[in-house]
């Protein structure tokens, strides 16, 4: 199965695709889409959502999963935010994707084992789980950490979904 980790930014929407194959993980691509941050918010909305389409078309996953927005002080800033997490759960659902959605310690906690763990940290066990991976920027290794943590999610959904047919 391929998964689409996403984390969602107006400026910066890192994306991560990996192959998922039992409890085997394989990086496939990675990268950031950018937007005009001159142009008007309608403007940038559209260029994510065009990007992103073809970052689908490219890849093909076969589901897709997204950081959930982090409230900050800003009321402005996370409404910007949110409105690029539109984008980013409307686009694969457009594709006819089943989209995950985790929030940030969620997906920390997953990866690291930590819900409070630091970028850094999160960066590191990316790269411990998904060898060899050259990542490139910080927002595609946070959609990266999506992409693991909604494949264990999976994972451990099919497990107990095993158990409970073979008790049933």
């Amino acid at each position: 199965m391929r998964v689409m980790g996403l984390d969602p930014g107006l400026r910066n929407l890192g994306w991560g695709v990996i192959d998922v194959d039992g409890t085997r993980l394989r990086h496939v691509a990675n990268g950031v889409l950018h937007t005009d941050g001159k142009a008007d918010l309608a403007s940038r909305l559209l260029q994510l959502h065009v990007q992103l389409k073809a970052v689908l078309r490219a890849q093909r996953p076969d589901c897709a999963a997204v950081e959930q927005t982090f409230v900050n002080k800003d009321a402005v800033a996370t409404l910007k935010l949110g409105h690029a997490r539109a984008i980013a759960l409307l686009v694969p659902a457009q594709a006819g994707l089943t989209v995950g959605e985790y929030a940030p310690n969620a997906v920390k906690k997953a990866v690291v084992g930590v819900g409070k763990a630091a970028k850094v940290q999160v960066d590191h066990m990316v790269r411990m789980q998904l060898p060899g991976v050259q990542i490139e920027s910080p927002d595609a290794a946070d959609a990266l950490a999506v992409a693991l943590c909604h494949a264990f999610h999976m994972q451990s959904s099919g497990r107990l979904e095993a158990a409970l047919r073979a008790a049933g």
